[in-house]
């Protein structure tokens, strides 16, 4: 671990939502089944800290982030936030929504690639986390809804105007993020919203393997792979191809390239360090 990554010690229990970690990989479950995994305040709070302390952490290089039941995250909960944001004054209400966002942002920003186990239902806040994610791996029972217009706010929540177009393209942004209509697997593969849809009851286990497969790779690559993805959407081309080649000049010195050239040479995998 870094020295120069923070004094704090690891948190050991997680009030809102249930870790697992594993060579690797760190299993991320939302455990309100008999709410459909609903958010709450705590929830949404325990998903922003604890990505950024995985980060520093340096062991983490693939996260799964799935839901506990019959679906995987049904929005925020109507009665714990919904309910109680209509006590909350403007200063409050901006904080709140700054801290949904800075979840979302958590989970773009975090140097490993995070795959979301969709089943079920995906709604509101629970379709924008998986829309957050790098991957998301689902089966055919899944169902998306940016169910946000429909409670009388803005479609673009936690960041889904600006993800949401990137993923499926405007079009089917504008139609999904103003009508709130729900998506279905077969259509969420269909425009992209899906990137693996697997049998029945098959994401979790499917969502294991790829960041299964992910932890073993070149994680320093593909952490700066998820970083180029996220820092071009915004950049012109001649500002990204420099950032290109100065990101594959500072790799070219690392561990891993070397490795890779040595077992390439010696006939044998590579052994990946991450650095």
């Amino acid at each position: 671990m870094s020295p120069f990554t923070g004094s704090a010690s690891r948190t050991e229990e997680w009030r809102h939502l249930r870790l697992r970690l594993d060579a690797g990989v760190a299993t991320v479950t939302l455990a309100r089944p008999d709410k459909l995994n609903a958010l709450t305040f705590g929830a949404y709070a325990d998903l922003r800290d604890l990505l950024p302390e995985l980060a520093r952490d340096g062991s983490v290089r693939a996260l799964v982030l799935g839901g506990e039941g019959r679906g995987f995250c049904s929005g925020g909960d109507v009665d714990e936030i919904i309910g109680a944001t209509l006590a909350m004054d403007a200063g409050q209400l901006l904080d709140f929504n700054r801290m949904t966002g800075q979840t979302v942002r958590a989970l773009r920003e975090c140097p490993f690639p995070v795959i979301a186990a969709v089943h079920g239902v995906a709604a509101g806040a629970g379709a924008v986390l998986a829309l957050a994610a790098d991957f998301r791996v689902a089966d055919p029972t899944a169902r998306f809804a940016f169910l946000f217009t429909r409670v009388g706010l803005s479609g673009g929540d936690m960041g889904a105007a600006y993800l949401l177009p990137r993923v499926v393209g405007l079009g089917h942004a504008t139609r999904l993020l103003m009508l709130g209509d729900t998506v279905r697997a077969a259509e969420a593969e269909r425009i992209g919203l899906i990137s693996q849809l697997t049998d029945e009851g098959q994401a979790a286990g499917a969502a294991q393997a790829l960041a299964r497969r992910l932890a073993e790779g070149p994680a320093l690559a593909h952490a700066q792979t998820k970083a180029l993805l996220t820092a071009e959407l915004d950049m012109p081309l001649a500002a990204s191809v420099e950032l290109d080649a100065a990101t594959q000049a500072l790799l070219m010195n690392s561990t891993d390239y070397a490795e890779f050239h040595a077992a390439f040479t010696e006939k044998r995998p590579p052994k990946w360090r991450g650095r």
